[in-house]
């Protein structure tokens, strides 16, 4: 590309919140010029991943990647926020990997970068007409991390910057097991005291514990936190998290959570998790979408002595279902319709709200992560690749939008009249 001027390349803000959008311009192009945007992270398990797409500049040689359109590459259209959530493993990657944020305290470093042309491989090989590094965190200055191995109880706190009390949500994560902390440092970064809890150690299922005492105990360590309001604790769980929530929520006598969130989840509580993965297996399609297992029920399970059907009619604070249409792990729609039914002949049915989103699948997560059809999931020693189901485009759609209503939903029921919410 022979020009006078080198491309501006220019990425507001460089440093932000994982759930921020940015913009992304390309300055002093040549007018009508083929180009290609790309952005690169090299995760904490050594993978590089990358999205791109294929702009022209317009009469003045400017491409915005929030006003423009891509006409190729890992999504087209007009997508502000494209290069991040079309990002998948780069040509050649390891099988099945999965993004996550292992070290909440410190940023993912995407790099912005600008080529000459439509390019579609080879990135790295080439040099650009220009690169920008940004940041993306999930926690806030001034937010804190505590370690929590209390009672018996493990896991890790963030708290806000600022004077408190907040409110607090309780955190759990599914079957994966293992402590995953960025969730709940991105709700510290808008102001709730949260708790990530670990209650079994990852692919050690044999670790695992599911009494209601445990998670009663970890509610009341939230609750009696000298920067949390006592009577301000919700709880929110994605996948076994959410279920294992349900059941918190609906059999405990001892704790009153304000209200709860549950993403992907089902109504049947295994007594012991290691027998829930027996179970599991018996539902297990092998061979189906490429050799991919498929953890999706064709029914609401037999209980088989494993599972016990929640009593979700005892619920009496409000709750928040997410869940994708094309959820390959749980059943989690039939589940959804099957609580609201049990619920509403109960006389609580006014307590739920449901999100559902039409071609989103199971791991939906902040806005703008990647998203994954299948990855690798350890089962005791034993690995498998498991569908997650739900398709690029609106799965990515679903995290954008059931975030911001998340977020809209736990400041209803969390932050009331008198409570002062801090600025971060």
């Amino acid at each position: 590309m022979s020009q006078t001027i080198s491309p501006v390349l220019s990425v507001v803000p460089v440093r932000a919140l994982v759930d921020e959008t940015f913009k992304v311009l390309v300055e002093y192009l040549p007018p009508g010029s083929p180009v290609t945007l790309h952005s690169l992270h090299h995760s904490e398990d050594e993978d590089y991943w990358e999205a791109y797409g294929h702009y022209v500049s317009d009469y003045r040689g400017i491409v915005s990647v929030a006003e423009d359109i891509s006409f190729g590459g890992t999504y087209t259209g007009k997508e502000p926020m494209g290069l991040l959530w079309s990002m998948h493993p780069e040509p050649g990657s390891r099988k099945g990997p999965r993004l996550r944020k292992m070290n909440a305290c410190s940023p993912m470093l995407v790099n912005i970068s600008v080529y000459s042309g439509h390019v579609t491989e080879g990135f790295r090989k080439r040099p650009p007409l220009a690169s920008v590094p940004t940041e993306r965190w999930y926690m806030a200055p001034g937010v804190q991390r505590i370690d929590v191995k209390e009672k018996g109880v493990r896991g890790t706190i963030f708290i806000p910057p600022g004077p408190g009390p907040f409110p607090g949500v309780l955190d759990m994560w599914g079957g994966g097991g293992g402590l995953v902390e960025y969730r709940s440092a991105l709700l510290a970064s808008h102001s709730y005291v949260s708790f990530a809890l670990e209650y079994f150690a990852a692919g050690e299922l044999d670790s695992a514990g599911v009494e209601l005492e445990y998670f009663e105990t970890a509610f009341n360590i939230l609750k009696d936190h000298p920067q949390v309001i006592p009577d301000k604790v919700g709880i929110f769980g994605l996948s076994l998290g959410s279920i294992v929530s349900i059941y918190l929520t609906a059999e405990s006598t001892i704790i009153k959570p304000c209200c709860c969130v549950y993403v992907s989840g089902n109504h049947f509580y295994p007594k012991t998790l290691a027998k829930f993965y027996q179970l599991l297996a018996k539902h297990v399609e092998a061979g189906v979408d490429e050799n991919n297992s498929i953890w999706k029920y064709k029914r609401l399970p037999d209980t088989d002595g494993l599972l016990e059907k929640v009593d979700v009619g005892k619920i009496k604070c409000p709750m928040l279902m997410v869940q994708g249409t094309d959820d390959q792990n749980w059943p989690t729609v039939e589940s959804v319709g099957d609580i609201a039914e049990m619920m509403r002949a109960a006389g609580n049915g006014h307590l739920l709200t449901t999100l559902n989103y039409p071609g989103a699948g199971h791991l939906i997560e902040p806005p703008y992560s990647p998203h994954f059809r299948t990855t690798v999931f350890l089962t005791g020693k034993d690995k498998a690749l498991i569908l997650w189901g739900g398709k690029t485009k609106p799965h990515s759609d679903a995290q954008e939008d059931s975030w911001r209503k998340i977020l809209v939903y736990l400041q209803h029921h969390l932050y009331s009249r008198g409570i002062q919410k801090s600025r971060i």
